[in-house]
């Protein structure tokens, strides 16, 4: 596998991020919303380095191999810290490294559960199945998850 590496929003030009979350496969498993332009995703990178600014959060860009691959953050929504990870289509295979790395940050961060949220158009993961100590669907949003509670134990 070759490098990856995790670089703060700051560092990322917000229009290289453009094809990325707008992108008919990754949007078909999120939250529905507008498509984004430059100035609507400024504002939403803005709001991701304030989350990183918060005590026990991490949101970075995913670079691999030079390229912007997507995106990770571990999130406090509603008193949980929850795992986000974004990855452009033709970089999937990342995921597990992403998902292994981030459960590091969120063991170093003193995290003992986080969260991941997969809208319901996700299909069930059996790895995260397997590892979880907890799986229920959950509504956020006005959308329902599957929520799988994962301990960094």
């Amino acid at each position: 596998m070759g490098t990856v590496q995790y670089l703060k929003f700051n560092t990322i030009n917000p229009s290289d991020f453009l094809p990325l979350l707008n992108s008919n496969i990754i949007r078909k498993h999120l939250i529905e919303h507008e498509l984004f332009t430059v100035e609507t995703l400024t504002a939403w990178m803005n709001s991701k380095i304030e989350v990183d600014a918060i005590s026990g959060c991490k949101v970075r860009a995913i670079i691999y191999e030079d390229e912007l691959a997507g995106w990770c953050g571990i999130q406090l929504e509603d008193g949980k810290y929850e795992l986000a990870i974004i990855i452009d289509d033709k970089y999937w295979g990342l995921g597990k490294k992403v998902f292994k790395d981030m459960m590091c940050w969120a063991k170093e961060l003193g995290h003992k559960d986080v969260y991941i949220h997969f809208l319901h158009t996700r299909p069930d993961y059996k790895f995260l199945k397997n590892i979880a100590k907890n799986v229920y669907p959950t509504e956020l949003f006005g959308n329902v998850f599957t929520t799988y509670q994962l301990t960094t134990e």
